[in-house]
């Protein structure tokens, strides 16, 4: 028989502590994300439609987009057992720099639209946590104010080479007096992806109102007070503002660029030099012969040619064949630390965060951005203390298994032999 009795009061005391309240609402809704997935939840609940749509959405069907992050979580992990990591050492070198952690945050366009702080929310958190951050072409922010906001951080810029090449050399010239060490010139953006959701949502900048945009904003009035209370919203290193983004992207790129157009970036650029969007074998390796520094495998956040290879799948075979002559870095799909750590296992030097970042930007300022960062931190601290490993040299392609849904389908062999040229006898 159990036995039983009347509940002491002082041992009920002892058993119900009483949280204290956390006032404070954005700290509050901060700290009860505990994953980049609950940073998004938040973001599409304080932000207007279309300005989290351009930052959610990808291009057409948005495969490329699905199909990367399912990348990451097709993965099996091998942790080694009775190997203490009490103590964690995330920290890496990157292109003759120090990085605190395995990622850094990327270029994104538009960025004060999504929340009023932008870049100076992403290059002061950066600053604060030892990664670097990339400013892209299509900032919102200046190159000196970004300077101004991270001074003694490691900052990167993204360069499009446009029809008018003097804007292009002006920008790699002003960032570079600057002193920002890393240059990513990007290649995948020829001309704009079908991005549809800003299509359907008639996203263009500036923001055109309408009568859903209007309908859609009348519970988000935090997100107009922001907008219409802070300097006017524009591309803080381009002349040229109105209009849709694809129309924006196309009056701005240039179907043309090629590796002559690298090869004067490459005379003007003092510092190290990375080609961010190469997606397959045969161009990683000619642009090392080329002279670059580093790659970034990426398919620009499946925002341009939908349908486009992983680049979590690509690079285990660009690291085989040119691994060792170069930084092999890695972007799109990643929403947890588990994704970084992969990357590195197989070989990637470094990565880059898009989504994750913006998303905790829109969650909660330059503290959402924190937030994304100590998200992530954890996520990788415990997953290699799971692994057994102490530092990232220690990662190997031994701890991870790609689990492949998409295999490509064998060639009939009369497709494979080389075709027959008749002759006459």
């Amino acid at each position: 028989m159990v036995q039983r009795q009347l509940p002491n009061p002082a041992e009920l005391l002892e058993l119900m502590q009483f949280k204290k309240p956390e006032l404070d609402g954005r700290k509050r809704r901060l700290e009860g994300a505990l994953t980049i997935h609950d940073l998004r939840t938040i973001a599409k609940r304080r932000t207007p439609k279309a300005a989290f749509d351009y930052t959610d959405g990808a291009a057409e069907g948005e495969l490329s987009l699905t199909r990367a992050r399912q990348a990451f979580e097709d993965i099996e992990f091998h942790p080694g057992v009775l190997r203490p990591a009490e103590n964690v050492d995330m920290s890496t070198e990157i292109l003759g720099g120090p990085s605190a952690l395995p990622f850094g945050i990327a270029p994104t366009g538009f960025t004060r639209l999504m929340q009023t702080e932008g870049e100076i929310a992403g290059a002061s958190a950066a600053g604060a946590a030892g990664i670097p951050f990339t400013l892209s072409t299509l900032g919102t922010t200046s190159i000196e104010d970004v300077k101004k906001a991270n001074p003694n951080g490691r900052n990167w810029f993204q360069l499009y080479v446009m029809r008018d090449r003097e804007i292009s050399y002006a920008l790699a010239r002003r960032a570079a007096a600057a002193g920002f060490d890393t240059l990513q010139f990007t290649v995948d953006t020829p001309v704009a992806g079908a991005r549809l959701r800003d299509k359907r949502n008639g996203f263009s900048i500036p923001p055109q109102l309408t009568l859903g945009t209007i309908i859609n904003a009348i519970p988000r009035p935090w997100w107009w007070y922001d907008f219409l209370t802070t300097p006017k919203l524009e591309f803080a290193s381009l002349s040229t503002t109105g209009g849709t983004v694809g129309e924006l992207l196309n009056s701005a790129m240039d179907p043309t660029i090629s590796f002559d157009d690298l090869a004067i970036i490459r005379e003007i650029w003092p510092g190290k030099i990375v080609v961010k969007g190469v997606q397959n074998v045969e161009d990683s390796k000619r642009l090392i012969d080329a002279g670059v520094d580093g790659i970034i495998l990426s398919n620009h956040g499946g925002r341009q040619l939908d349908r486009a290879p992983i680049p979590f799948h690509l690079l285990p075979h660009v690291v085989r064949e040119v691994g060792r002559d170069a930084t092999v870095m890695v972007d799109t799909g990643i929403m947890n630390g588990a994704d970084i750590v992969a990357s590195i296992a197989l070989g990637a030097k470094f990565t880059l965060i898009g989504r994750a970042y913006l998303y905790g930007l829109m969650a909660g300022g330059r503290q959402g951005v924190d937030r994304t960062i100590a998200i992530l931190r954890s996520e990788i601290e415990r997953t290699m203390k799971l692994l057994g490993v102490s530092t990232l040299a220690e990662l190997e392609p031994k701890h991870v298994t790609q689990l492949q849904r998409l295999v490509p389908v064998a060639q009939p062999a009369a497709a494979r032999a080389p075709r027959r040229v008749a002759t006459k006898a």
